[in-house]
């Protein structure tokens, strides 16, 4: 299993992949879930790939971003138990460097349900994944159904923006 950090090294190990390309994106703490999800993308995919990214523009103003759980070395070994051949766990300026101020906003669907009483969570979730399929460039993508109104956020944003990503 090969863990990298920078953008330019996971595309290009990405490029280099037998295809077609497994995505399941996580931001660490890894449970069931997310084996489940591991599982399922490895039968389907000959390369997988997971991510590690607690991404900070998800969180809003009074949600603790630094009490989100992480422990990477447990997180990494549950993903090389399962085979996952790459893991990208790149830096937030890796992923957000200075000066950064592109965002991808759904619109209305990101401002109703949960995101009315989490104003830029979906903006946030929508621009992480956006980069991700952009640096990794998979051909399928696995993403918990916990939560509805996120599931449909990335499979609105996928199609209008015709990322060409089966999720």
């Amino acid at each position: 299993m090969q863990v990298i950090k920078s953008r330019r090294q996971m595309t290009a190990a990405c490029r280099a992949a037998n295809r077609p390309l497994g995505l399941v994106p996580t931001m660490g703490a890894l449970h069931e879930g997310h084996l489940a999800l591991v599982k399922q993308a490895r039968k389907d995919n000959p390369t997988l790939a997971a991510t590690i990214f607690v991404n900070p523009s998800q969180f809003g103003p009074q949600e603790d971003l630094s009490a989100y759980p992480r422990n990477l070395d447990r997180d990494l070994e549950l993903l090389r138990e399962e085979g996952v051949d790459l893991v990208f766990t790149p830096s937030v300026e890796e992923i957000y460097p200075p000066g950064f101020n592109t965002w991808v906003d759904v619109a209305k669907l990101g401002d109703r349900l949960e995101g009315a009483h989490r104003p830029g969570h979906f903006r946030g979730v929508a621009t992480v994944v956006a980069k991700l399929f952009n640096i990794i460039g998979p051909d399928n993508a696995y993403f918990g159904q916990k939560d509805g109104q996120q599931s449909i956020v990335i499979r609105k944003m996928v199609r209008d923006l015709d990322l060409g990503v089966e999720v």
